[in-house]
């Protein structure tokens, strides 16, 4: 039944990619099915110490006429689809078939020509100032092209003589000065974008130093060759004489006449600040905020980034709608007026929410006020209020079967640092937050209420113009309480002798987490990488230590009367994202996380342990239903506790592509799992051990379906167990032998037991 069901999907896809892409191809057209960069004469040539090598796919943006989108790069599926349609728009089916589809691409001779215009001027403006471009087009069959662009760069230029000509003398100086920063230098390959970023550094260098009037326009370059003026290239000598021109004037003329005088360097006069609010004239902010968001000063030189980075401030200020800033020359000076726009400072909010765990439904309500300018600082203020109700199923022995819980949390957010001895130069320079945040939340479960009180302060910071971020959670306090916890939950687990279960009856004990961490981000282009690390515990360790603190009668030092935990936890997450064309990308992604508990602990709070299984971890099982390492379920009601780790680690990769309309699809491949550090009898074969690390790992494929919204995406995936590392063993002619039906689902399928199905908010990684 299951190869039917195969076999059927496989016709349906090859019916859509056969069916007639050409329909709609007028006669005298061609579709434009293909087109190909290829270089022919690409060199491995050495200058100095520049590799010169020619990608072919570093041009494809410079292609004007592409082929219709391919599915997962390989089938024309909305081509297939818009072909289905018919000639009569007037019916619905056709104009939806002509929506979700797309279009045919004719092929246009005159953009091709222009293609090879483009592609040449950009191989010249690398340095290869005698390429040639040219074309090949082939038909395939009757209404069919495909295109061959042939890129022949020859050997690059480099500069050879570099001279800076600057009409100012006082910014010749300056130059002069700076001349450690310079982008060209003799030798290198003459590349015209460096020639433009040269101008550009210039140009901010004066601008930042009080050159408000001056603009990149005022430096030109006059290049000349040798080599290239003979037309030819017979003595070899490929090297491009530089000068680079600072004028006075734009016109050259002007300059030449002696008419110009020397760029006027500005200073700040008077910085004022006004209301920008049609029926309030009163700026709701403290002066020093103003001028704490200000990076122009009185008396100091005009700057650029000094601007900019005023405009950045205020626009981080939650409390701030809009800022106009207005210079006026007054001979040599400017004066700064700042106009700014305060938003409304209050805002309530209503979120309803629907949950889903494990299968049990439920529903939560959130009510969120919010102050945007508490102490008229752009300080936030917000309260959060939370309830949950949640109908819990296969739960027997308990008097009640549902779930409540209710919380109310209270951040306050600085838009700077609140930490003694931070000098003003970096507060000026970083953007940074500073939060202090309190939680209380109540968990009722047939089983047990559960108690939580937390207390937070920590800093954010981010530099202007990087593409990396900074977290340090100076302290993070955790109680955690059980006020009750029913005689049968009790009686079955907790002091039930036959369990034996650690890792269970810690969790059902009070608890103290205080935890320092540390988290830094990075991202740039398609790459992006995470990393945290935490501890907690030590410092109470130590003074328990000093003090001569007793030890209770399981080994553990207490606060009040409450245990600590002590442990340390390291997370790293990368991601990498590999664009195949304009509508298909490969994205592989690593996380690792492992956490050790120690010293006052044995055991892993719950909250800090690993788990496997989910929309964003293995997607072939099911929220916290995989591990650790080839550990089975045993008992469904506290499996949650049992499967959980102390390592963890997810390799995915996963092929997406464009569909129509809002929709994407995706293919992937997951492998991973969770392992314990430490050896649990609760947990047998959960254990990290190097030798059995292959034979635990856990894969999974499956297919995915996006929907984007722009402001938020929904995912659907559907999981199918590849390898399952849980699987049973039976007695084959007197010795143990796996199932191997079960360790293998990819060879042996079944659909009821080996897949997942996972519905998410958002991307997995």
């Amino acid at each position: 039944m299951k190869i039917v069901r195969l076999i059927c999907l496989s016709l349906i896809v090859l019916l859509l990619s056969a069916c007639s892409t050409t329909k709609y191809v007028p006669d005298g057209e061609y579709l434009l099915s293909r087109v190909k960069i290829k270089v022919e004469d690409s060199l491995d040539t050495h200058h100095g110490t520049d590799i010169h090598k020619v990608s072919p796919y570093v041009y494809n943006t410079y292609v004007r006429q592409k082929p219709n989108a391919r599915w997962f790069s390989l089938y024309k599926l909305p081509l297939a689809t818009y072909s289905l349609s018919g000639n009569d728009t007037t019916k619905w089916i056709n104009r939806t078939l002509r929506a979700m589809g797309e279009q045919p691409v004719l092929f246009d001779s005159l953009s091709a020509l222009q293609t090879c215009a483009d592609l040449e001027q950009q191989l010249r403006n690398e340095g290869f100032l005698k390429a040639r471009v040219d074309m090949t087009v082939s038909q395939h069959g009757r209404k069919k092209k495909s295109v061959t662009y042939h890129l022949h760069p020859g050997m690059p230029y480099t500069i050879g003589r570099l001279r800076y000509v600057i009409a100012d003398t006082a910014i010749a100086t300056m130059l002069a000065g700076d001349s450690v920063h310079r982008l060209l230098r003799e030798g290198m390959t003459f590349n015209v974008a460096t020639l433009d970023e040269e101008r550009k550094r210039i140009t901010t260098l004066l601008t930042d130093s009080g050159y408000y009037r001056f603009h990149k326009e005022y430096i030109t370059y006059r290049a000349t060759s040798p080599d290239l003026s003979k037309g030819g290239d017979s003595d070899g000598n490929r090297q491009i004489d530089l000068t680079l021109h600072l004028s006075l004037s734009l016109s050259p003329q002007g300059e030449s006449e002696g008419a110009s005088e020397a760029h006027k360097r500005y200073w700040m006069r008077n910085i004022s600040y006004s209301s920008g609010n049609p029926q309030d004239s009163v700026i709701h902010l403290r002066r020093h905020v103003l001028t704490e968001c200000t990076h122009l000063a009185e008396g100091d030189h005009y700057s650029s980034s000094g601007l900019q980075n005023t405009y950045n401030h205020f626009g981080r200020l939650q409390a701030v709608k809009y800022t106009n800033i207005t210079l006026s020359p007054v001979q040599d000076s400017l004066d700064c007026h700042i106009q700014i726009q305060t938003n409304k400072p209050s805002t309530i909010s209503f979120q309803p929410e629907g949950t889903n765990t494990a299968g049990d439904l439920g529903a939560a309500i959130t009510l969120t006020y919010q102050n945007r300018n508490l102490f008229r600082g752009s300080e936030v203020l917000s309260v959060e209020l939370r309830g949950a109700y949640e109908a819990i199923r296969g739960l027997e022995g308990y008097s009640n079967q549902d779930f409540l819980e209710h919380s109310v949390g209270v951040k306050l957010q600085f838009p700077r640092f609140l930490m003694p001895f931070v000098y003003h130069d970096l507060r000026s320079i970083a953007n940074t937050t500073s939060e202090v945040s309190l939680l209380y939340d109540l968990q009722d479960r047939p089983e047990f209420h559960r108690r939580l009180v937390s207390a937070t302060w920590r800093y954010r910071w981010s530099f202007p113009h990087r593409h990396d971020r900074f977290q340090l959670d100076m302290l993070d306090l955790n109680y955690v309480f059980m006020p009750w916890i029913s005689e049968t939950f009790k009686r079955e687990y907790l002091d039930n002798d036959n369990s034996r279960n650690a890792i269970l009856r810690y969790n059902y004990e009070d608890l103290f987490i205080t935890k320092i961490g540390f988290g830094y981000a990075w991202s740039r282009g398609g790459t992006a990488l995470k990393t945290n690390i935490e501890t907690s515990g030590n410092v109470l360790l130590l003074g328990a230590k000093t003090f001569g603190a007793e030890k209770d009668e399981n080994g553990h030092y207490r606060l009040f009367n409450i245990a600590f935990a002590q442990y340390a936890k390291v997370d790293f997450d990368l991601s990498h994202t590999f664009r195949l064309d304009r509508d298909n990308q490969l994205v592989l992604h690593v996380g690792l996380g492992i956490a050790y508990p120690y010293g006052n602990s044995t055991v892993l709070p719950f909250e800090k342990r690993y788990f496997s299984g989910g929309a964003n971890s293995v997607r072939g099982w099911t929220v916290r239903t995989l591990g650790p390492g080839r550990y089975k379920e045993r008992d469904g009601r506290i499996n949650f506790i049992n499967q959980t780790g102390d390592m963890k680690l997810d390799l995915n990769a996963e092929l997406r592509s464009r569909l129509f309309w809002k929709f994407s699809g995706a293919a992937f491949i997951d492998a991973g799992n969770i392992w314990t550090l430490r050896s649990y009898e609760s947990q047998p074969g959960g254990q990290f051990r190097p030798s059995e690390f292959l034979d635990q790992l856990a894969v999974s494929y499956g297919v995915g379906l996006r929907l984007n919204f722009d402001f938020f995406i929904l995912r659907f995936d559907l999981g199918m167990k590849a390898v399952n590392p849980a699987y049973e063993s039976e007695m084959v002619d007197g010795q143990w032998s796996m199932v191997r039906e079960e360790h293998f689902p990819i060879i042996h399928p079944r659909f009821s037991r080996d897949y997942a199905f996972h519905f998410a908010v958002g991307m997995p990684f």
